[in-house]
């Protein structure tokens, strides 16, 4: 099996699953509880709390254990909005936005706040410029994801930090789901406000995500019923998912100190090949772009074709984003980027972990070449 499918879900690391079997087996209380087991519980989450936030470099009361991607950013947008719309009800996303941000803020629309939706270059990256033009009075939230889950574009983070520092009453919420491990990200140098990750994208668990939210920012719960996490999220504490996660976060680190090189290596290379294949058009940008996906499109040749012609060679590949995958709808990331039906529908997504060699990108070139025969003879009977 050649897995190349990582933005959509990674392989849990073993040392992440056996501290979750640890912790859930030996460390079961609840952390609310006064007893001695609750207390142990309590420990643990507050060191995996710690470790998380030395990691990021962070404060520790700025991090906040939730779900994953979808309920922090959720979380984060809802959250925002609800606590400062008497302020203002103008939110600002790019066009390429994960679902989970597009259909927030789209839900919010339906509640009376206004949302400008900001157009992407040839590249897939949001100009500032844009950014400053859309700013208006009653501005409460601008939310730009750090890497596009589709093609890897890097989005210009720290300058758009920049210039919403000239606009303090304005939150800067992060989507930092794919780059986490990957492409480093200084939250307090880009003067992010909110910032979701998600654990199963760095070989954690499903089920289990952070959201940095600065000191001092106020935010409106989504969830009531309880104390927990500082009153901001309701509900018993995954304490074995909080420090499974927090070993993750620190694997992922140390693989992205010693393995990069590696990564970006058979990156270049799969780039490199496809643009030698006749008829494939690569989307990921050649400059400013992740090191872990290669977007590419073949027109006349349906994504979910290819990638069941690739699964039978056991080699495993994603069309769009897996939220949006198995709806069969093209690519808006693509399509904002080029305009071309014809690339957005046969888009395919190749993303790697740093376990992926050089040896499998060259099976994968190999099998696809060959498949892509073999699709096109079949059109032509």
């Amino acid at each position: 099996m050649i897995y190349f499918d990582n933005s959509a879900t990674t392989m849990p690391y073993d040392e992440v699953l056996d501290s979750f079997m640890k912790v859930s087996k030996d460390y079961f209380g609840n952390p609310s509880s006064l007893h001695g087991i609750g207390a142990m519980a309590e420990k643990l989450l507050t060191q995996a709390r710690q470790q998380v936030a030395q990691l990021l470099e962070v404060n520790e009361n700025e991090i906040y254990f939730t779900s994953g991607g979808t309920e922090g950013n959720n979380l984060a947008i809802k959250g925002a909005a609800f606590a400062h719309q008497n302020r203002g009800k103008h939110i600002i996303i790019s066009s390429i936005e994960h679902a989970s941000v597009k259909q927030t803020c789209e839900q919010l629309a339906e509640m009376g706040f206004e949302i400008t939706i900001l157009p992407v270059n040839k590249d897939g990256r949001v100009e500032v410029s844009s950014v400053e033009e859309a700013i208006k009075e009653e501005t409460i939230l601008v939310s730009v994801m750090h890497v596009n889950n589709e093609t890897g574009a890097i989005q210009p983070i720290e300058e758009i930090g920049s210039l919403l520092k000239n606009h303090s009453k304005i939150l800067f919420h992060v989507d930092f789901v794919q780059g986490v491990g990957k492409v480093d990200l200084n939250i307090k140098k880009c003067g992010i406000d909110l910032c979701t990750i998600s654990a199963h994208k760095f070989h954690g668990l499903k089920g289990n995500g952070i959201l940095f939210i600065r000191e001092g920012v106020k935010m409106f719960p989504l969830f009531t019923g309880g104390s927990q996490e500082r009153k901001l999220r309701s509900g018993t504490e995954n304490v074995a998912g909080a420090v499974s996660t927090a070993k993750a976060l620190r694997m992922i680190f140390e693989k992205k100190k010693h393995d990069l090189k590696n990564l970006l290596e058979v990156s270049r290379f799969l780039k490199e090949e496809l643009r030698k294949i006749p008829g494939v058009v690569v989307n990921t940008p050649e400059e400013n772009c992740a090191p872990h996906i290669v977007n590419f499109s073949v027109p006349g040749v349906k994504s979910e074709v290819l990638v069941h012609a690739l699964e039978e060679k056991g080699i495993y590949v994603s069309t769009t984003s897996a939220c949006s995958s198995k709806k069969k709808s093209i690519s808006s990331t693509v399509f904002a980027m080029t305009g071309r039906e014809d690339l957005a529908e046969s888009t395919i997504r190749m993303s790697l972990s740093y376990q992926n060699t050089l040896e499998e990108a060259q099976t994968v070139i190999k099998e696809l070449i060959a498949a892509l025969k073999r699709l096109k003879e079949v059109m032509k009977s």
